[in-house]
């Protein structure tokens, strides 16, 4: 049996940024920079008292360097990695919105691409108008259209919106008629960026659908996700980007186990200085634990999880500031909030650092890793936030009865069950 047609081949790519000004203009200005940068002196086109961090300014920047990988006809593949690891960079380069700085990528066949909200739109045109736009991108006749304008326009389900302007949708529609698009014009490589994740639940479950259908038509699927269970749900191999390069590359399972275990490992407290705590002007986080309440170091299922936070308000209103604890599966998937302004009313997070506390109760977690993710609201909008930093792993409770598989779910919630004997009636015996 012959192998499937290779789509898509990554040779030894990498790309590279100029970090810093280098357009001040004029040229005679650039030429004076440059000179005193030769010679070690201070830029004498800067204002006075500049500060600039010298690591930055006028150094190369590699987001992506020594790239390798292929993808065959049919496969879906995921990329995955955290924040600035090079995912959206590699699918830029694959879509030839931009070039590499160094290697080649050779593809074969129409490329379709769904990478920001409304990339690829024209916002003074209309839904219909765009969708003919992008059909004759990708090289198509207007019949072909024709034959494919009203699944379309079914599938993105803005059927009412399909003749207003672009630059009037939310960024829901968008992505919708988007993906409606770049999945239904039978592109030979279908290129999707974590965009998806704007949409509702009941458009990504439909999205997941058409991308295993695209992939068992025979097109090639290349998906970034930060959600694990839809890469497992979805991708046969997958490419894990770290820091520019790829730190693994294989099948579904085993690189995703790899990557969660990575970034999970013995992470249950992180502190910050006050020069690298996350936050503004405004606010700074500068540390955050979870701590098992029973004393031991483990985490067990019987005991309570103790979270601590220290949050410095650096000069809000005490009343206009909040903040909101996330809690995360392994797969990134939030199994739900809790924020303090709900549960302390009466609380202010006044000037100066401030402590805050709480517990996740006993019999709550099932096995497994979470994760905790903090936000800070200023003004009931989004101040900052950080990504899951503290991760704690919840170990089974002991077995008892005849299954022994992991139980189904993210939470084990002891629950107060009654079971009331209901004796046969004697009618019924005879």
């Amino acid at each position: 049996m012959s192998a499937s047609p290779l789509m898509v081949q990554v040779q030894g790519v990498g790309k590279r940024y100029r970090l810093g000004t280098i357009n001040r203009q004029q040229l005679t200005d650039d030429v004076k920079a440059w000179t005193a940068k030769l010679l070690g002196r201070p830029d004498p086109t800067l204002a006075v008292d500049s500060k600039l961090d010298p690591q930055r300014i006028g150094e190369d920047f590699w987001a992506l360097r020594d790239i390798s990988f292929e993808v065959h006809q049919g496969e879906v593949v995921g990329i995955i990695g955290h924040n600035g690891a090079g995912k959206s960079t590699l699918l830029k380069l694959l879509s030839r919105i931009t070039l590499p700085t160094e290697g080649t990528i050779r593809m074969r066949g129409k490329v379709s691409s769904l990478l920001e909200v409304g990339t690829g739109f024209h916002p003074e045109l209309t839904g219909r108008d765009n969708i003919y736009l992008n059909g004759a991108i990708l090289g198509m006749r207007r019949h072909e259209v024709d034959a494919k304008l009203d699944e379309i326009i079914a599938f993105s389900g803005i059927k009412h919106h399909i003749d207003t302007p672009v630059k009037r949708y939310s960024s829901g529609m968008r992505v919708r008629l988007g993906f409606a698009v770049a999945a239904h014009l039978e592109p030979e490589i279908l290129i999707v960026d974590e965009v998806l994740s704007v949409g509702d639940a009941d458009f990504q479950r439909k999205s997941m659908g058409k991308m295993k259908q695209s992939a068992q038509s025979g097109r090639t699927v290349l998906f970034v996700s930060h959600n694990m269970t839809a890469v497992r749900s979805l991708c046969s191999r997958v490419v894990w980007l770290e820091h520019g390069r790829i730190r693994m590359q294989g099948a579904t399972e085993e690189v995703v186990n790899a990557y969660q275990g990575h970034h999970s490992a013995d992470r249950t407290e992180v502190t910050w200085d006050q020069q690298s705590a996350p936050g503004n002007e405004l606010a700074r986080l500068h540390y955050l634990r979870a701590i098992p309440a029973n004393g031991t170091g483990s985490f067990l299922w019987e005991h309570p999880v103790q979270v601590e936070l220290g949050l410095e308000n650096l000069g809000a209103a005490p009343e206009d500031l909040n903040v909101n604890v996330r809690v995360l599966s392994s797969d990134d998937l939030v199994v739900f909030t809790t924020n303090f302004r709900e549960n302390c009313p009466e609380g202010l997070l006044l000037p100066g650092l401030n402590h805050l506390s709480f517990q996740l109760p006993a019999h709550f977690f099932n096995e497994g890793t979470f994760r905790l993710a903090v936000g800070v609201a200023y003004r009931a909008k989004g101040l900052f936030s950080t990504e899951g930093l503290v991760d704690f792993s919840v170990q089974q409770p002991a077995r008892t009865g005849a299954w022994h598989g992991k139980r189904r779910g993210f939470l084990r919630l002891q629950l107060p069950w009654t079971c009331h004997h209901l004796p046969v009636p004697d009618a019924a015996r005879t």
